[in-house]
């Protein structure tokens, strides 16, 4: 049986405009996918956004459903636009233009995870590719836009938290960071993809939690920012990315021993990003 491609927790009643997904947490690894790998299982769990899921399962209790990819990262990237194709991996693909992205290895179908380690010993079939895009990629995104339209229906806005996790080192020797390194890094394409008093409000939620946070470097957001970001329509979408060291250990990837402490502390957080949406009047009620 093939895996799902996606998994959509809808509260029991929408009382936001706000929706949360995390394209990055699944730890649930297809076996032909780790047969063609030269990575050890726990290697190749390096890129993994592991346990934002359990971070922000709170979500649907709020009324905001969460959206979860059905495929682990290293598989197939949700956060990538389908055509970024890395000729270095696919059979067939021609390079068009230069990409960072592709040229780093993490296209749609990533070459490489953390730290530059090569996830194959050879190319992959371009139908193989294309197999994962539609029955992975193609699902989830169509799932993702459906959720958001629906929110947009009933509230006249729909507002996207794309959650992830960054590796602590990401933050380590940064010019920016001289009141101490962020724990949380807020993404809207430097105002692209979000309006300043969404993004504003968000962060006052994350930063009366105690929580030190800054806005675009080094993250400022990638294909789901760009694509779903939409302000002058009130469709709104910023990127999340939490300091893993904050609730896990990085090294043996699991869950540090204060982890359910953070997760309350971030429960309250979602709590009030949820208000956030709820203060829209329902179309329906107009």
């Amino acid at each position: 049986m093939p895996q799902p491609a996606f998994h959509l927790v809808e509260p029991l009643r929408k009382l936001s405009s706000v929706v949360f997904a995390s394209p990055h947490s699944c730890s649930d690894y297809p076996e032909e996918f780790l047969k063609q790998s030269q990575l050890d299982e726990h290697a190749i769990r390096s890129s993994e956004d592991a346990f934002v899921d359990r971070l922000f399962s709170c979500a649907p209790e709020f009324g905001a459903p969460l959206l979860l990819a059905g495929v682990p990262r290293a598989y197939l990237d949700m956060n990538r636009s389908a055509d970024e194709l890395d000729p270095a991996l696919i059979e067939g693909v021609r390079r068009q233009g230069h990409n960072p992205r592709i040229a780093s290895g993490l296209g749609v179908i990533p070459r490489v995870v953390a730290n530059g380690r090569a996830i194959y010993r050879g190319k992959i079939p371009r139908a193989e590719a294309a197999t994962r895009i539609r029955d992975y990629w193609k699902p989830y995104h169509a799932v993702l836009q459906d959720v958001l339209n629906q929110a947009h229906a009933v509230f006249g806005e729909a507002i996207l938290i794309d959650c992830h996790s960054m590796p602590h080192e990401a933050m380590e020797g940064s010019s920016r960071n001289r009141g101490g390194m962020p724990e949380v890094v807020l993404g809207d394409r430097f105002g692209a993809a979000a309006g300043r008093d969404v993004v504003d409000r968000i962060e006052a939620c994350f930063s009366a939690a105690g929580l030190k946070v800054t806005r675009n470097a080094p993250f400022a957001g990638a294909y789901v920012t760009q694509a779903y970001g939409r302000p002058s329509r009130r469709q709104h979408a910023i990127q999340i990315e939490i300091d893993r060291s904050l609730y896990m250990n990085e090294r043996t990837i699991e869950p540090a021993p204060h982890f359910e402490e953070v997760a309350g502390l971030l429960r309250g957080v979602v709590g009030q990003i949820v208000e956030i949406g709820r203060e829209c009047v329902p179309v329906a009620a107009e």
